[in-house]
């Protein structure tokens, strides 16, 4: 496996902390794949109104943003190793939570969506901030691009089995077993957790601190306000589309198949792009994904049909890996160069975040609002226009990115003047 990997890569030193932590994010994938795409429809089946999908999406993400913070408090005082655990633990007892309540899932919508939020908190907590310790400048697009590729492989074979599955058994016997083998899937990720290497952190939790460095730090400020817009778009997009989907088709095998033509694109893109896109192309790669991406939305816009959605599945499916692996990486170089980077990652990390989940809740907020005033057929295809425009905002703030020797000095002597007046 290693062999192969530095292959991929022209030989490029790969750790054995980086294979686990691919490992890790791999089992993780497919995991949420597998079940988390069925959940929506799970409620949907159930109660049949988008309230209650936007509902527990809202607590998602409301308690995501809050257990970011929490654990990035944690992460400064105890090995975060132990944070990934409790995040795979949280994702756990969340499946394991849908399958004892069951038929009643609807009626505790919030109270599963909080759960799953601290789960992801968690989790992307530990699992952002071991990237950024693991990986170096020189492994980062690497790292990035071949976890897409195990992502697209979730997104490929998850999905699909879950959709051969459910359609083959009864509903409720179907339901259960694709949400049983994820919860088995999340117990291997913590016992792989137990070979990576510990990493323990030192000195106070700065939140704040690096809050306000958006005001002197252009260029974490340009990635903060990335961020959020998108999360403007992931919001409602990550529970609409699927939902469509299966409103169109009443199959959870059509859902699948459309994850398996999104993901197989991915896959095959995200290793093209990896090996392509150099730093000197990152934001035209990000504007030429970002503009894929907005124009999707109007395949799907005037007529949903299932051929439609499986067009729309493939122009994002190309367009995703195109902004995901450039995007991830600079931002990534971004914290790199910004003050005592290494000092605060973790609390560069938890701010990223946050801004991240406040888009998506003010997101999925507006949508609550929209359709409780307007009919919903109406008015989110309304929202799709509009939200769905977060991704071209990103490149006009990361276009003005500058990561050269200048900017570095600039850091340094803002980094010199700090420590002055701290003194």
């Amino acid at each position: 496996m290693l062999k192969i990997l530095q292959a991929f890569e022209n030989k490029i030193d790969i750790n054995r902390d980086l294979l686990l932590l691919l490992l890790i994010g791999g089992l993780y994938s497919l995991g949420i794949f597998l079940s988390n795409t069925f959940v929506n429809i799970y409620l949907w089946r159930q109660s049949g109104d988008y309230v209650t999908i936007a509902v527990y999406n809202l607590g998602i993400n409301l308690f995501q943003a809050m257990t970011f913070v929490l654990a990035g408090r944690l992460a400064k005082k105890i090995d975060r190793i132990i944070v990934l655990r409790l995040g795979v633990i949280f994702l756990s007892l969340f499946f394991l939570s849908v399958l004892i309540i069951g038929e009643k899932a609807s009626t505790f919508n919030f109270m599963l969506g909080c759960l799953l939020g601290i789960g992801y908190g968690f989790y992307w907590l530990a699992f952002n901030v071991l990237t950024f310790e693991i990986t170096e400048p020189d492994t980062r697009d690497f790292f990035n691009g071949f976890l897409g590729v195990l992502q697209s492989l979730g997104g490929m074979i998850g999905p699909l089995l879950a959709g051969i599955i459910i359609s083959r058994m009864s509903t409720g016997v179907g339901y259960t077993t694709i949400f049983t083998i994820s919860f088995v899937l999340f117990i291997c990720a913590v016992a792989a957790s137990f070979f990576l290497r510990r990493r323990s952190a030192k000195g106070n939790f700065h939140f704040k601190r690096i809050l306000h460095e958006k005001r002197q730090n252009k260029n974490w400020s340009r990635v903060l306000n990335a961020h959020f817009f998108q999360g403007i778009r992931e919001g409602v997009f990550v529970f609409v589309i699927s939902i469509w989907v299966f409103i169109v088709t009443q199959s959870e095998f059509a859902l699948g198949t459309f994850n398996l033509f999104l993901s197989g694109l991915s896959a095959v893109l995200y290793f093209i792009v990896t090996r392509f896109i150099k730093p000197s192309f990152r934001k035209k790669a990000i504007l030429l994904g970002a503009s894929l991406l907005y124009v999707s939305i109007f395949i799907i816009l005037f007529d949903v049909s299932y051929f439609l959605l499986i067009v729309y599945a493939v122009v994002i499916g190309i367009a995703y890996p195109i902004i995901n692996v450039p995007y991830v990486s600079l931002t990534y170089d971004v914290i790199g160069k910004a003050w005592k980077a290494g000092e605060l990652r973790i609390e560069y990390i938890v701010v990223r975040e946050l801004f991240l989940n406040s888009g998506r809740i003010v997101s999925v907020v507006v949508f609550l609002i929209s359709i409780l005033l307007f009919e919903a057929e109406k008015v989110i295809p309304i929202i799709l226009v509009i939200f769905g425009a977060g991704h071209l905002f990103i490149y006009f703030f990361v276009r003005n990115i500058y990561l050269g020797s200048t900017q570095h000095k600039e850091v340094l002597m803002k980094d010199q003047i700090t420590d002055e007046k701290n003194r």
